[in-house]
């Protein structure tokens, strides 16, 4: 496997030896003195393999690792060290780095350790790759995840799936409950027969009677035809009450008769219809709460509720944000015809610190917008949603304290961290980019654009 390294050495003649090395083996290859320098190169680049020096000025490769670590903890640093500074070398490995060797380097021993750094880092994506395969494939389509939240609410659909048991599936808007009630009816014995989906909330009271259980001709102003319901449709299978919460009472009461006797009644007529159909419930409300209030019938709410499935919302599994985020540059890439590879660390790093109120909904539209937007191979910052990136700092621990930040914006907090630390360095623009860890060139260009004299 070929890949882009990064290669961090001060010695430029060392330097240039492994890029040589590097560059013959098909390799791509980019080059920095610096500790400071590799931590902002390391932000904004997903190289696949960094190959460090301990001793450097300024940062050593230490610190280095560490920084580089906390926003990207998945990439293989190899760390170089001399013969005397083993114990450097045993502590970078505590800290995470992938393995260290030491100087001078043995080329065979070299190239063999990137290999294995790379064939790990190969093994790795498959394996990811798989998950997502694994998770979203046969009857739970397009459900992502490998929390341990969502893999207790994926094992309690797989067994209750196959009862005739009906289900609330419960959760905050955007959480996916939809996929939950396609995948327990994928997973039925009803499988074979449709799964009709109503949004309780989208019609008036007298139109979700008339969709629901069907019409006879002349039963109102406008049915100039017999019209079959939705539960007939449904029969043999299963109908998925989608927001139910939003149910009119009157609506409700024939819902539960519907359920108690297994049949329906069409508006006008005066004949029942015997059926046989699973329901499948849906609610971002807490119908406890509602009935408590009178708003929701609490015999309603146990007939639908004979097994929970609650949905967590995206904040409290943050950890399927990655597998969320690849999945959906995925299906939008191959939608909007772009070559895309994945994400700068910085950019999954904004996306796994966000909380997302509007939940899988609101990453996935946040994705889409960001393929369409893309101009590279790898969406970065620039492409996400501003307010993912609102008070989202990615930059490195400030030597000089930052005061009275408050509620500000992420351009807010640069203009006042640039500003203390260039009072506290007298003007030095040298010093202040050190303490900052950015380049001179990048300070300029901050001071530039924040209008900073």
């Amino acid at each position: 496997m070929k890949g882009r390294i990064l290669i961090v050495d001060d010695d430029s003649g060392h330097l240039t030896m492994l890029n040589t090395v590097l560059s013959s083996l098909g390799h791509t290859v980019e080059k920095v003195t610096d500790g400071s320098e590799a931590i902002e190169v390391a932000r904004e680049n997903p190289y696949d393999l960094i190959l460090m020096d301990v001793r450097m000025s300024n940062v050593d490769g230490i610190e280095a690792l560490r920084r580089i670590k906390e926003f990207n903890p998945a990439i293989p640093i190899i760390i170089m060290t001399a013969y005397s500074s083993v114990d450097k070398a045993v502590a970078a490995m505590k800290l995470g780095a992938y393995d260290y060797l030491t100087k001078p380097l043995n080329f065979d021993e070299l190239k063999m350790t990137i290999e294995r750094a790379m064939n790990h880092l190969k093994l790795s994506r498959e394996n990811q790759m798989l998950k997502e395969k694994i998770l979203s494939g046969s009857s739970f389509t397009n459900i992502i995840g490998s929390s341990q939240a969502m893999k207790k609410v994926m094992e309690t659909a797989k067994i209750t799936g196959p009862s005739d048991a009906n289900i609330l599936i419960t959760g905050e808007s955007g959480t996916g409950k939809e996929l939950f009630a396609k995948a327990v009816h994928e997973v039925s014995d009803r499988r074979d027969h449709l799964l009709v989906v109503v949004n309780c909330a989208a019609l008036t009271e007298t139109l979700l009677e008339s969709e629901l259980f069907g019409h006879e001709k002349g039963a109102f102003t406008g049915a100039d035809k017999k019209r079959e319901g939705l539960f007939k449709k449904a029969d043999k299978g299963s109908i998925f009450l989608d927001e139910i919460g939003e149910m009119p009472l009157s609506m409700q009461v024939k819902l539960l008769r519907t359920i108690q006797e297994k049949e329906i009644q069409p508006v006008g007529s005066d004949n029942t219809i015997k059926m046989d159909v699973r329901i499948i419930a849906a609610t971002n409300r807490d119908l406890r709460e509602a009935v408590e209030n009178k708003t929701f019938r609490e015999d309603l709410f146990y007939r639908i509720n004979v097994v929970n499935i609650e949905v967590p919302p995206l904040r409290d599994r943050i950890g399927d944000v990655p597998l969320l985020a690849q999945h959906f540059l995925n299906k939008y890439s191959k939608k909007n015809r772009k070559d895309l590879k994945g994400f700068t660390p910085t950019a999954m790093d904004a996306l796994s610190r966000y909380l997302w109120p509007g939940n899988v909904r609101e990453l996935e539209n946040c994705l889409e917008r960001a393929v369409i937007l893309c101009m590279g191979h790898y969406i970065s910052e620039k492409e996400l949603l501003p307010a993912v990136l609102e008070n989202y700092n990615s930059g490195p621990d400030f030597q000089q304290p930052v005061a009275n930040i408050g509620n500000r914006s992420l351009d807010d907090v640069e203009i006042i961290a640039i500003e203390e630390t260039l009072a506290n360095t007298k003007g030095n623009k040298s010093q202040a980019a050190k303490i900052l860890n950015i380049t001179r060139t990048t300070l300029n260009n901050k001071l530039k654009k924040y209008g900073l004299t």
